[in-house]
């Protein structure tokens, strides 16, 4: 006969309650929560791990599933291992509840103390990666530079240059060789140059005819996407492998090392010779103690603008050349308005290549550069559509999820038809933005609006015009196009292409 020790039956029943009392309240959580299926003790973390490659179309699935005779969608996602209000994770592709988180309770949802542990080794405190008077400062110093005609002009000459004497040159010797080239590759070497002249006046010349690797470009890579892997994951995760520097986090340590070196060399090369570049215009301003920034605050500045500046339009890029090139009816269109635009200004100019030409609004509503944005509820909150926002929790506005809504863009939503955003006043067609203008926030929105907007657009604009006056684009039979699960809507095998010249129909000289 089994003896029972008595002593441990208080210890056992205790444990059984609570195990009990615990699988009650999940039992009662479960049936409030709207979103994936979640389980005991892990939450919803399976079901994200398992879709970790395409995290942005299984949560627009989600939102589209949940809501039921909602007109919009949120959806809660608990995550275990953290205390009770920050396991709790809120999605929403609501346009009001959008607008309320940008604008309406902006000081309410800065971007929060994980947001910024995570991304602190990379980005600092930055502009992208600070709240309150330290991102304050930066912004207002930053919109007086960002409004400057000459920084405009700039931009403009270092495209034009990355254009004629780099780009046409290799995609020339392409055509000429009848081979094939990864035009996402060539998008990010073009605009990382541009953006490192106009940032800190130092051209690293990636997209040269031999295609070099370039040191800093591929450890800013790596550093940008394992500090989004931190993010994903309870933080416990990588902090031990930063502590013991094991796996990822010792190849970020390692990445990160490459890129301090080479941004303390920009610095210096700037103090001792300042230009009209960004980085000088910010070695004359002051911070917020009426103090000049320090190396290392002016070394996490420009690489806050070199992120920002590179990343979203090569992938916006990208994934237009890709949706042009199978919507050969929307390329005719393209096309026409081009040798338009040709004939009127004897030649072309890019200044007068239209968002009507080019379409990049129905690209960036697909394919937004930046899919989803991260907030910290600092106060507990009600948003529009009834969702409670406890404090401390995250919550993730998905832009990618946005615009893939039939209640917010109608039945039509996953085609590309950038005829939606043109309308006729008086004989004349036009770019006309949605009224609500939260339900396009491909370059945010509120006090943080993008600043390098306009800035992008000419960049944007000028390459994909040059591109398509003269060459047509084919697909590689055979080539995936995926998505890469990054900051930035990368596609992880490239874009391969042929290209077969083409001549649009010159003016006749005046």
């Amino acid at each position: 006969m089994v003896e029972v020790d008595t002593n441990t039956l208080p210890l056992f029943f205790t444990l059984a309650a609570a195990l009990f009392a615990y699988l009650l309240w999940f039992h009662l959580l479960a049936r409030t929560l709207t979103g994936p299926k979640v389980f005991p003790f892990f939450g919803s973390l399976p079901v994200l791990f398992m879709n970790r490659n395409r995290v942005h179309d299984w949560m627009t699935s989600n939102l589209n599933r949940t809501g039921g005779s909602n007109t919009y969608q949120t959806c809660i996602l608990p995550f275990p291992f953290l205390a009770r209000k920050q396991g709790f994770y809120t999605v929403t592709s609501h346009p009001k509840n959008i607008e309320h988180i940008l604008r309406t309770r902006f000081d309410n949802y800065p971007k929060g103390p994980t947001w910024q542990t995570a991304f602190h080794d990379l980005l600092g405190h930055g502009i992208f990666n600070s709240d309150g008077d330290t991102w304050l400062v930066q912004r207002k110093t930053a919109a007086l530079e960002f409004t400057t005609r000459t920084l405009r002009q700039a931009m403009a000459r270092w495209v034009n240059r990355t254009i004629k004497n780099r780009l046409w040159c290799i995609l020339d010797k392409a055509v000429k060789e009848k081979v094939t080239v990864d035009l996402q590759d060539l998008l990010l070497r073009l605009t990382f140059d541009n953006i490192c002249g106009l940032t800190f006046g130092k051209d690293p010349e990636t997209l040269s005819p031999d295609l070099p690797d370039n040191p800093f470009s591929l450890s800013f890579d790596y550093a940008t996407e394992a500090t989004l892997q931190r993010l994903l994951y309870p933080g416990f995760f990588w902090r031990i492998q930063k502590l013991l520097d094991f796996g990822a986090e010792k190849k970020l340590r390692e990445s990160l090392s490459i890129v301090e070196n080479y941004m303390n060399d920009a610095v210096s090369a700037r103090e001792k010779s300042p230009s009209d570049d960004l980085l000088s215009r910010f070695l004359k301003k002051r911070d917020g103690n009426g103090k000049p920034f320090d190396a290392g605050k002016l070394r996490h500045i420009a690489l806050n603008f070199v992120l920002a500046g590179r990343d979203t339009s090569s992938v916006a890029l990208s994934w237009f050349f890709w949706l042009v090139m199978n919507h050969p009816s929307v390329e005719e269109k393209i096309l026409a308005e081009l040798t338009a635009v040709l004939a009127e200004t004897r030649g072309g100019d890019s200044r007068r290549w239209t968002e009507e030409a080019l379409h990049w609004a129905e690209t960036l509503r697909l394919y937004p550069s930046v899919p989803e944005d991260f907030k910290y509820a600092v106060d507990d909150d009600v948003l529009p559509d009834g969702t409670v926002v406890p404090a401390g929790s995250t919550v993730t506005y998905s832009i990618y999820s946005v615009g893939r809504m039939k209640s917010v863009w109608g039945e039509d939503c996953m085609e590309f038809k950038p005829d939606r955003w043109l309308s006729v006043h008086e004989g004349q067609t036009r770019f006309e933005p949605p009224k609500d203008g939260y339900k396009f926030v491909a370059f945010n929105a509120g006090p943080r609006t993008c600043l390098g907007k306009d800035l992008a657009y000419l960049q944007m604009k000028s390459v994909a015009a040059a591109v398509l006056i003269r060459y047509r684009l084919l697909p590689v039979p055979g080539h995936k196009v995926q998505q890469k699960m990054s900051l930035t809507l990368f596609m992880k095998y490239g874009l391969r292409v042929f290209l077969c010249p083409r001549q649009l129909q010159q003016p006749n000289s005046a």
